[in-house]
């Protein structure tokens, strides 16, 4: 099995040229742990084991494991109402938004990446300079004027803004800087010690730098294309070997109780497309069985999936310093190891 596995992602990392790191283990076997290409085009310097790669979106999830921490703790709740808690004005923001609703995209709050309006993320660096997002407050000026798409709980809306809403009140929850309480209580925890909120203006080493590539051949890097420091929304950077961990935790019971990681991995929600949405974390279902918990990422210059799948127990992350890619490996492991049929 590991031979043909490892076969098919030569295949398509052949036909794409795909540039990251791959990693298909469960707790007991490795069946595919293989990098490729250039975490630095300049100095050609190669992707590894050890590489961190910025994830995008795919830390959302980790938003959520603080969320309910905290609610673990008696800090907030998931009925937390929004504007109430926390000390900003929100000019036209429904009062009876909730931690709830944050969590599974149903609250209608406005974003200031609307996919429904703009497909280019790079667009929104032209007028609001992304060296100047480096805390969570520096998103607001952004969405916190503008009106809410819909009343709370009456669809299914991803949106990045409520992400940075939920770090918010981690920190006032907490008292601590929300990439501060990720390392310690998020990070820590589950071993992930190459792991981090990076700024992109003192990236450590071992660290890809992200590639937008054009049609003319030409690329460059994506220091100007993305927030120069993620947040709670996105912009965490890992390791494949860290990003498993991370699976191994969450379903250990090791980073929340099983009553709240069962209420995280819940499917609240669901996307027109089909997919179901717990807290920070994308379902997919067959009939009544959950077949695979996934979180993926994009930004300019950065693809990135991850997935746990319960039947087999199987950790998959497949990490990319490039605009696409991921996608790609990943499906064509989950073909050869079957990892998504129905029994």
């Amino acid at each position: 099995m590991k031979n043909n596995l490892l076969a098919r992602i030569e295949h398509i990392q052949n036909e794409i040229q795909f540039s990251g790191t791959v990693l298909v283990r469960d707790k007991k076997e490795t069946y595919a742990d293989a990098s490729y290409g250039y975490a630095n085009r300049a100095e050609q310097l190669k992707n590894e084991a050890g590489t961190r790669f910025g994830i995008a979106s795919g830390c959302k999830l980790f938003t959520a494991i603080a969320i309910c921490q905290l609610v673990g703790e008696g800090k907030i709740s998931f009925d937390t109402k929004v504007t109430k808690y926390l000390p900003f004005d929100f000019l036209h923001f429904d009062e009876h938004i909730t931690v709830h609703h944050l969590l599974t995209h149903t609250s209608g709050v406005p974003d200031y990446f609307d996919e429904e309006v703009m497909d280019d993320f790079e667009e929104l660096w032209i007028k609001n300079p992304m060296y100047h997002l480096r805390r969570l407050e520096d998103f607001l000026p952004l969405f916190q004027n503008e009106q809410m798409k819909f009343k709370p709980g009456e669809r299914f809306h991803y949106n990045n803004a409520g992400f940075i809403l939920l770090g918010l009140i981690v920190e006032k929850a907490s008292g601590l800087v929300f990439k501060e309480y990720i390392q310690q209580k998020v990070f820590a925890k589950a071993d992930m010690t190459d792991s981090g909120y990076f700024a992109l203006d003192s990236l450590p080493g071992k660290t890809a730098i992200g590639y937008i590539d054009t049609e003319d051949g030409t690329w460059k890097t994506n220091a100007y294309s993305i927030p120069v420091q993620g947040g709670s929304d996105g912009g965490a950077f890992v390791t494949a070997n860290d990003m498993a961990k991370l699976w191994d935790a969450l379903v250990n019971y090791q980073l929340v109780n099983k009553t709240l990681t069962d209420q995280l991995l819940t499917a609240h929600a669901k996307e027109e497309d089909g997919d179901y949405y717990g807290y920070g974390v994308w379902i997919e279902m067959h009939d009544d069985s959950v077949v695979k918990y996934h979180v993926m990422g994009y930004d300019p210059g950065v693809s990135f999936h991850s997935a746990y799948y319960p039947a087999t127990d199987i950790r998959l992350v497949v990490c990319s310093n490039e605009s696409a890619g991921a996608f790609n490996v990943m499906h064509g492991i989950e073909e050869e190891l079957k990892l998504t049929e129905t029994i």
